[in-house]
């Protein structure tokens, strides 16, 4: 039994599921721009999809035809799920292959969620196509300087209680010499 030249992931199912789940994910993607995915099926519709993105941007019949083996081709609908009179090959074809007619390469991101999946935790990203209108935004790092901040606030914090704690000793002691406090008295053994 060889196991040479053997590429992509099971993903748990058999061959057929596989090809079926990749391409209704890929043609989700163009349909939608972006997918909701665990990240082992994203990272195998991302090379299906820059793949079909490339054939595209040659924009001949003969790659439309290999887009159209490969994908196969369904109807789009609008959010109230009528049909829109376009297909996915036609919307790739029309709207999507000419926004990377400039880039050599990667048209799609991953981005790691924070949640999971409720049924087996499993990690879940969005896979997303690459237009102008969803580029990153925030900074470099959300936590930048973070940890500078907090120590300095343990610091004001505890130079106010060591000031509250000081300004307390410097009244007692001051108090007491004045003349007797209540604790004082009864532990002379005489009553005044």
């Amino acid at each position: 039994m060889s196991s040479h030249m053997i590429r992509g992931r099971q993903l748990s199912r058999d061959t057929e599921h596989r090809i079926a789940m990749r391409r209704n994910l890929v043609q989700s993607l163009f349909e939608h721009g972006k997918v909701r995915t665990t990240l082992p099926k994203a990272k195998e519709v991302r090379a299906m999809a820059e793949k079909l993105i490339t054939l595209a941007r040659k924009n001949t019949l003969n790659a439309r035809r290999r887009v159209i083996s490969i994908l196969r081709d369904r109807r789009l609908t609008d959010k109230e799920q009528e049909f829109t009179g376009q297909k996915v090959v036609q919307k790739l074809f029309d709207e999507v292959a000419p926004n990377f007619i400039d880039r050599p390469g990667g048209y799609t991101r991953i981005i790691k969620l924070s949640d999971y999946r409720i049924g087996d935790a499993g990690s879940l990203v969005i896979l997303q196509l690459l237009t102008e209108k969803s580029a990153p935004r925030g900074g470099a790092r959300r936590s930048a300087g973070l940890r500078r901040r907090r120590n300095e606030r343990r610091h004001q914090f505890a130079s106010r209680i060591m000031k509250a704690k000081k300004d307390e000793r410097e009244k007692t002691p001051a108090a007491a010499s004045g003349g007797e406090t209540a604790e004082s008295a009864p532990a002379s053994g005489q009553p005044t």
